[in-house]
């Protein structure tokens, strides 16, 4: 081992915005497509920030057609005066990190904003960024170029492009593409996110428009109705038990706001909000109402008799089998869990979630018996299926919870190190064969599976869990499934920390990774957020030229670059399939972890994903229909 020294000089610092730029996944979760609209999210919410402390009514988002985005709103704009530091306080705010309005509680009573980091953040990864402050009459102005300023100051303050009787901040930037994968911002999900924003700030109006050639257009989203018009559109299309309740309430200064209906389904679909932000992994917030509305449901339905003595509770699933809800809270001093806020830490939004609930509920229920009667019914339901379906679950499970597989075919690695290890779940006993030929056998294990396994999504319970392939990946991963009636998932038990899907380069393949990955997503949907669900990327193409290196192509585009740029005579030779690939091709183009390609499945908007699964994997053929007329020119291999 070769012997280093670690002393003084091994300390290395990162003066002003250079941090960032060096570990940009620390501040934004990733530098592909998420990482990258995280960069308009975080200027967004400075602005909503703005309305939630009562000076911003207005929020104009544009993507522009050099690719940039600019953000502007009606707020009180950044301050400018000078600041202690010498320089303008908006040259402190855009070029320190930690520095701005959040840390004021006299500023700010609620942000949703990272804590003075975020647009600091947006700077240092921006090839360029301008700066606009409409304020005290008059049009101050900045620019920097990967977070280092481009504009002189005049005795320390900002230059001024004329006089204005607007007040807010514009703010116009591009990504940089030495830092992000793409730099493409994804339209669909700023839209989500946008109208998600308007649902849970009722008077707040915000204004998109789409400038890039080809996708011209410009929407309003303005809700007034608030998060029960959310609960709405999350129900559309859907049969409700009873009309949308809600109810907000405030305990030691943590406001909770909550709106929620029961339909016709026994899918479970709670979000959760803090200050404006969605935590997707849930939190406290979440917790609390859970757990008081289960322990509400069963002291109801006893003192109702409709579970006896001799009855067990309904479990917390029971109690939310068909329940759509929103809780929103806001608080003045939240505590996440990660930069990127995807879990509520605070220990004090459960007590106020579960207070507000207990109290404003049983005023509700209270007066309102024949709606606590139905919702009480949807708990009965999914209690007498869960009982019959546990029963069918137990036996799957009893017979092979210890074994690695099920189907024989299974080829597993030396390793039990899951971290390390990881499997490939191959598509026929060809490709299965290749692979396990040519895998290193220390940390990759290989699964064979037939063909195009069950769609779930169109499927009952007691089919998928009677479906071979499906009981075969179940008890391979080793950490059970979390889907309708229970909870058995555990993600500590999975055997292995990535999860890929290899299969043809074809249709065909593309309509079975599909399939799997619905089936993940409804059974094992903590696998994805976690990170350890994969797509491999086989290559479609090999050539062979007369005079050079033989070189793999994985697409169409890259046999067409390559056409362009080679111009001596090449042979071309066609994977139809893995099945087709010698071990050692195999392992150099899709198995070698130093030079394979792979795909990282990722969810950017859990209502989205949820919506378009049910759409396309679904029983309902005319909306899946229309979708498909309506993108079928935008159809295209991501590579």
């Amino acid at each position: 081992m070769a012997k280093t020294q670690y002393n003084a000089d091994s300390i290395t610092v990162l003066e002003g915005l250079e941090a960032v730029r060096k570990r940009p996944g620390m501040y934004i979760g990733s530098v592909g497509t998420k990482g990258l609209n995280h960069l308009i999210y975080e200027i967004v919410d400075n602005a909503v920030d703005e309305h939630l402390a009562g000076y911003c009514d207005q929020i104009w988002i544009s993507l522009e057609a050099d690719g940039s985005c600019t953000v502007k709103d009606s707020g009180r704009g950044i301050p400018v005066e000078m600041h202690q530091k010498g320089v303008s306080a908006e040259r402190v705010v855009l070029s320190t990190l930690h520095a701005g309005g959040k840390f004021d509680n006299d500023a700010y009573k609620t942000s949703g904003g990272l804590h003075g980091v975020g647009s600091s953040v947006v700077n240092a990864l921006s090839a360029h960024m301008k700066i606009k402050v409409h304020k005290n009459g008059l049009i101050h102005f900045d620019a920097y170029e990967r977070g280092i300023p481009t504009v002189e100051l005049m005795d320390g303050l900002l230059p001024t492009l004329g006089k204005t009787k607007e007040t807010g901040t514009e703010i116009n930037f591009l990504p940089d593409d030495e830092i992000f994968e793409r730099i493409r911002f994804k339209a669909e999900w700023l839209k989500s996110r946008l109208h998600e924003t308007a649902y849970l700030n009722p008077n707040l109006h915000i204004t998109y428009k789409n400038n890039r050639q080809g996708e011209e257009e410009t929407v309003i989203y303005h809700e007034p109705d608030g998060i029960i018009a959310y609960v709405k559109e999350l129900n559309s299309g859907k049969e409700g038990v009873h009309d949308p309740i809600y109810f907000r309430g405030t305990v030691d200064k943590v406001e909770a706001e909550i709106a929620f209906q029961f339909v016709d389904t026994f899918e479970e679909n709670i979000l959760g909000f803090c200050n404006n932000i969605f935590t997707q992994e849930g939190g406290t917030h979440l917790a609390g109402f859970k757990t008081r509305f289960t322990q509400m449901i069963n002291t109801y339905a006893r003192e109702l008799g409709i579970l006896k003595e001799k009855d067990t509770n309904f479990t917390g699933a029971d109690t939310r089998s068909g329940l759509t809800a929103v809780v929103a809270v806001k608080h003045p001093d939240p505590i996440f869990e990660g930069q990127t806020k995807t879990k509520l830490a605070s220990a004090d939004a459960t007590k106020a979630v579960f207070a507000v609930t207990g109290e404003e509920l049983q005023r509700y229920f209270d007066r309102n018996i024949e709606i606590l009667k139905a919702v009480i019914g949807c708990a009965e339901k999914s209690a007498k299926i869960r009982k019959a379906e546990e029963k069918a679950k137990t036996n799957m499970l009893s017979k092979s919870r210890f074994s690695f597989d099920s189907n024989g075919k299974l080829a597993n690695c030396e390793s039990r190190e899951a971290e390390k290890c990881e499997i490939f779940i191959v598509e026929g006993d060809s490709a299965g064969g290749s692979a396990k030929t040519a895998r290193n056998r220390r940390y990759q294990a290989i699964l064979p599976i037939r063909g195009k396994i069950l769609n779930v999504e169109k499927a009952s319970m007691d089919k998928v869990l009677a479906n071979a392939e499906i009981k075969t990946m179940i008890n391979t991963f080793g950490c059970g499934f979390s889907e309708g009636y229970g909870n058995d998932f555990d993600i500590t038990r999975l055997r292995y920390h990535k999860i890929i899907l290899m299969t043809d380069a074809d249709v065909d393949g593309s309509h079975i990774d599909t399939l799997l990955l619905t089936f993940l997503y409804r059974f094992m949907p903590e696998l994805i957020y976690n990170g350890h669900v994969f797509i491999a990327m086989p290559p479609l193409f090999k050539v062979i030229p007369k005079r050079g290196q033989e070189q793999y192509l994985y697409d169409e585009k890259d046999l067409e670059r390559y056409k362009k740029t080679h111009t001596g005579e090449f042979t071309l030779q066609r994977y139809k399939g893995l099945g087709e690939m010698d071990a050692e091709q195999l392992w150099e183009t899709t198995l070698d972890p130093e030079r394979r390609v792979l795909k990282q499945v990722e969810i950017e908007d859990a209502r989205m994903a949820s919506e378009i699964t049910e759409m396309l994997m679904g029983s309902d053929v005319l909306p899946r229909r229309q979708f498909i007329y309506e993108h079928a020119e935008e159809a295209e291999i991501d590579a």
